[in-house]
């Protein structure tokens, strides 16, 4: 068992939702490529990933190949939603320790992802502002198109 799928990790929803695998549990045994075609990500990246604690344990095969799981899969697709907030790495990694560390870290894990949708609420609102503007300048050009030359004076 690895250390994310400790007790603390199972109440600890890596994904929003439960997705489709390309592999059935108990046959979940996926190559460093074929971890990046499904991701989207580098082979470059997830061994990054590994080496600064952001995929806390990958098993390895009898010859040292990494081997990833569906749970290595969900981690992946969280961090990704993550990375889509703008949260730092160094916030991301900070969070995969609080959960290795167990439940006493909830609180904590609470907390972070609370600022971070602070972050994006901030983000949107930003957006929202900047997309308002858009849309009158666009109205602005689309009537003045619209209207009726004036005559030379």
């Amino acid at each position: 068992m690895t250390v994310m799928e400790s007790t603390s990790a199972k109440t600890d929803a890596c994904a929003s939702a439960p997705r489709a695998h390309p592999r059935p549990e108990g046959q979940d045994r996926y190559t460093i490529s074929e971890v990046a075609t499904v991701t989207g990500l580098t082979a470059h990246t997830l061994r990054w990933y590994e080496r600064i604690g952001l995929m806390p344990h990958v098993d390895r095969s009898h010859t040292g190949q990494r081997r990833f799981t569906n749970r290595d899969l969900d981690w992946l697709a969280f961090v990704g939603k993550l990375r889509l907030t703008g949260m730092p790495v160094a916030d991301m990694v900070r969070y995969a320790e609080l959960l290795r560390e167990g439940e006493h870290t909830f609180e904590e894990r609470q907390e972070l992802l609370e600022a971070t949708r602070r972050d994006v609420r901030t983000r949107i609102a930003e957006l929202q502002d900047t997309l308002a503007v858009l849309d009158h300048k666009i109205d602005f050009y689309a009537s003045a198109r619209r209207a009726p030359e004036r005559p030379c004076a």
